[in-house]
Parts: structure tokens; C-alpha cells; sequence
């Protein structure tokens, strides 16, 4: 297995081709990371990827980043830690972060009317009836703007035939379990369909993922502003009354990114830009074809014929807000820490007066990660969305069974690249609190960005974000 390490020497053998040895595991960790390692190698061959990064951190610190395989197979560059790729829908939280942040300064109403800020958007009516769109509803899916698909007709037969596997599964699941069969066998049915599930990309070539056969996915056409990308969408009827039901959309997120510009008074990628630099993402830039971006991957897919090809060219200018940014793990975890930093301070802060204000207030990340009604979660059948992240709630039906975990995700998936980003908080106890030698952020964050399109990720980063949890509550009790 070919292997990029934090270690290697730039311009060293690393960035040769040559095979290595998996590095040593860092110190307290080494069980979690040979067993985290293990699955992603797994992920890697059974989906045919070419190159995949991994990378975690424990209450704050980095303690594993690694990479498989190869950035760039023809010149035989090997993934390293700091391999820059497509993070695609991960974009949709750095853009909450802005929004998340306008708001707290009283810059942006969250509930006007988005002609407020962009009156190039047309107002919209939906049977007869003048309707609202709210930035609120744009961060939740609940706007009714479509996303790539533009038949209606389409978009409601797929959800009809989601919501009827939906309901199959979860009725299996409750008569197993009336029935006395045990939790023990619907885990392992629950995870034997995540397995599958990540092991699938390997036939969901485009041609065969729907999504990947929308043209407008692969848009060549550059756009110079945020405002003029609203030309794909604006005069499109809305597919449902504002607030009524969900529907992922990345248009509604570029919509999303004009709000931003005339909130802030600044350009949409300024504005974001300078945002990264504050949280120190120096690795997170936009994905501009033009520029030369140091240490940036090659994005693959597989043909008709099943070989291995160069991603065809597109230009991701029509939605920098939804699935527009070059990102690193390293990059990831520390927008990751930020976010859980600002969550967690507020429950630290009489222990310690002296303790920095997080990025944003404890209570606006919390707002951030409130499931909101109507809404679901495609690659998470746990969680619903919230605002911009997928959310699962801490829930335990049964004694000695299946706990389920409080944390918040979400995952990407672009043209030639898949990604995900898990962050599990720790449970912390407030009576506890003011005895812990400790400070926020309490928790693990997984991330992992891959060069081949439609490879689910996110149980694999929710099992590595467990393995890394178990580990360190062994510390603990040593």
C-alpha cells in the first residue's frame, strides 16, 4: 500500500512513488490507528480509489494523519497529510461559519426575506400564493429551490421510493427487536448495509450515481460573481411552498453565498477567505482551475469500460458556497476544533476566567446543530439536518443495547471526490467540570477527503471517531 506520511521530507521519497511502511502511531493511540488504518485501507481497494487521506484529532490535538495511495497516479505522487483536495459538500459548513457569524454581529436576519440583501432574486410564487425564502430555510433545504434536477416529476418519484425503503427498514428493525431477536443482529444488519453501502461506489460510476448524471454537474462555464450564477436557478419554479418539505440544494446554498456578499459588504470568496485565515485554514482555498495550488490532488473516476480516468474539467464558480473549496485534513480538523471549542467554552468558563472566547457563542453553535422538523439525511438514516450539518441526538431505547451518540456530520461528494467530516463531542459532565485539569475542546474529529467520486464515508469516519474515543477512556481508567 502506497503511503504519504507527515513525516516524509519534502521532495523526498515520499513524493517519489516509492512503497513505505506505515509510519509508528502516535503515542497512547497505537491500537486505534492500526485499527482505523485497516478500515480505511478497506474502503480504499473495495471502492478502487486511488488516493485517501485520513485525519484525527482528540480533545483539540492532531494525533493521526495519514495518506494512501496516490494523489496523482500518473506522475506517481503519493497522499500525503498536506494533499489539497475537493472537500464538495463540506463547503456548506464553512458557509455556515460566515453565516453563523453575520448573525451574532447583527449584520444578517436569518428570518427576512432574502431580497432584503439580494433583490436580484426574483420574489416567487408557489400555486397562486406569494411565498417567503428565508436565509434560515436556505441552510435547512426547506427553501423548495431545486438542486441539479429539474424535472419535478423526477425529484418526487425518488423521494416516494427513499421514504418507502425508509419505512421497510425501520419496520424490520422494530419487529426484530419485539420478537426478541436482539439488538445484537439488527447492529450487525444495521452495519453489514454500511458496509454495502461504502463498498457500492465502486458500481456507481457516473452513468449509473443519478446525480452524477446532471449536466449541470458538469458546468465549464467560469462565473465572475456570486450574483451572476443565480442566472442558472432564479427563474425557476419553486418545487414545493417554502418551510413545507426538505430538499437538498446546492443552488440554494449559492443563493446562500449572495446573502453573505451583501451582508458583509465584502466579496463572497474575500469575505471567506479572510474567514479562513482567522481560523488559520491557510490550506483551504477556492477551487479555481487557473491558480497553482501547491500540494492539490488530481480527481479521478472510472469509465463505462471500468478503468481508471482523469475526472473530466469543470468549473465549481456557480457554487463556491455549497461545493467550492480545496481543502486539507489538517485544515478540516482545526475548522472542526473551532466549532466544538465555541460549543463546549461556555460549560468551561467558571472553572476558568481566563479561557478565550470561542469563534462563535456556545449558544449559536447549538442552534447550529438543532435538528429541524422536516427535514432527513441521506447519507445518515440516524440523523436529520440542521443548519448546514447533518445531526444525530444522544438516544438508547433498550439496557445493555445499541447507545446512540450525540455528534454532527456531513459528507461531499463532487467530481471526482468524496469527503466527509464527523466531529463527536465528548459527554461532559457540569457537576464534574470545575475538577478536570481541562479545557475545550473535549472530543474526537474525524475527516477524510478522497480523489474518486461517490464513496460514502461517513460510517467509516463514525467508526474511527469510536475506535479513538475507546482508546482514550482506556487512558483514562490506566
Amino acid at each position: 500500500m502506497a503511503l504519504g506520511v507527515r513525516a516524509a521530507p519534502e521532495g523526498g521519497e515520499a513524493e517519489s512513488g516509492r512503497e513505505e511502511k506505515p509510519p509508528p502511531p502516535p503515542r497512547g493511540f497505537g491500537a486505534a490507528v492500526e485499527r482505523s488504518r485497516d478500515l480505511v485501507r478497506r474502503i480504499k481497494d473495495e471502492a478502487g480509489i486511488p488516493g485517501i487521506i485520513v485525519g484525527v484529532s482528540v480533545d483539540g490535538k492532531e494525533v493521526w494523519s495519514e495518506g494512501l495511495g496516490y494523489a496523482d497516479v500518473e506522475n506517481r505522487v503519493l497522499c500525503k497529510p498536506e494533499t489539497i483536495m475537493r472537500i464538495a459538500s463540506i463547503s456548506k459548513c464553512l458557509t455556515m461559519m460566515a453565516v453563523a457569524k453575520l448573525w451574532e454581529e447583527g449584520k444578517l436576519d436569518l428570518d427576512a426575506p432574502v431580497q432584503k440583501y439580494v433583490p436580484e432574486f426574483p420574489e416567487k410564487v408557489y400555486e397562486g400564493e406569494k411565498v417567503t425564502i428565508t436565509t434560515r430555510l436556505l441552510v435547512s433545504h426547506l427553501s423548495g429551490i431545486r438542486h441539479y434536477e429539474k424535472d419535478i416529476t423526477k425529484v418526487k418519484e425518488e423521494k416516494e421510493k427513499a421514504n418507502r425503503a425508509l419505512k421497510l427498514t425501520k419496520s424490520h428493525q422494530d419487529k426484530e427487536q419485539k420478537e426478541g431477536k436482539g439488538i445484537e443482529k439488527s447492529d450487525c444488519v444495521k452495519q453489514k448495509k454500511e458496509h454495502d453501502n461504502e463498498t457500492k461506489s465502486r458500481n456507481s460510476k457516473p452513468g449509473r450515481n443519478k446525480e452524477f448524471e446532471q449536466e449541470e454537474y458538469y458546468l465549464k462555464e467560469k462565473f465572475e460573481s456570486v450574483i451572476e450564477s443565480l442566472k442558472i436557478f432564479k427563474n425557476d419554479p419553486l418545487f414545493f411552498k417554502p418551510g413545507s418539505q426538505f430538499l437538498y440544494s446546492t443552488y440554494g446554498f449559492t443563493l446562500l453565498s449572495a446573502v453573505v456578499e451583501r451582508a458583509s459588504g465584502q466579496k463572497f470568496t474575500d469575505y471567506m477567505l479572510k474567514m479562513f485565515r482567522d481560523l488559520d485554514m491557510l490550506s483551504t482555498v477556492l477551487d479555481d482551475n487557473e491558480a497553482m495550488i501547491y500540494n492539490r490532488a488530481r480527481c479521478y473516476i472510472y469509465n463505462k469500460k471500468g478503468r481508471l480516468v482523469n475526472a473530466p474539467y469543470v468549473d465549481n464558480s456557480y457554487k463556491w458556497a455549497g461545493g467550492g473549496f480545496l481543502s486539507s485534513v489538517g485544515d478540516l480538523l482545526k475548522f472542526g476544533n473551532a466549532l466544538l471549542y465555541s460549543y463546549q467554552a461556555g460549560q468551561f468558563k467558571n472553572r476558568n476566567a481566563k479561557l478565550l472566547p470561542g469563534y462563535l457563542k456556545p449558544g449559536t453553535v447549538a442552534m447550529m446543530w438543532t435538528p429541524v422538523p422536516k427535514t432527513e439525511v441521506s447519507w445518515d438514516r440516524d440523523g436529520k439536518y440542521a443548519m448546514a450539518w447533518a445531526v444525530v441526538e444522544k438516544n438508547q431505547q433498550y439496557g445493555c443495547c445499541r447507545q446512540q451518540r450525540h455528534y454532527a456530520s456531513h459528507t461531499g461528494g463532487a467530481v471526482g471526490a468524496s469527503s466527509v467530516l464527523l466531529i463527536l463531542p465528548e459527554e461532559l459532565d457540569p457537576e464534574a467540570l470545575g475538577a478536570w485539569p481541562v479545557a475545550p475542546p473535549r472530543g474526537v474529529i474525524v475527516t477524510i477527503i478522497c480523489n474518486m467520486q461517490s464513496v460514502s464515508l461517513n460510517s467509516t469516519a463514525l467508526k474511527i471517531a469510536r475506535e479513538f474515543e475507546k482508546e482514550k477512556r482506556a487512558q483514562c481508567m490506566d
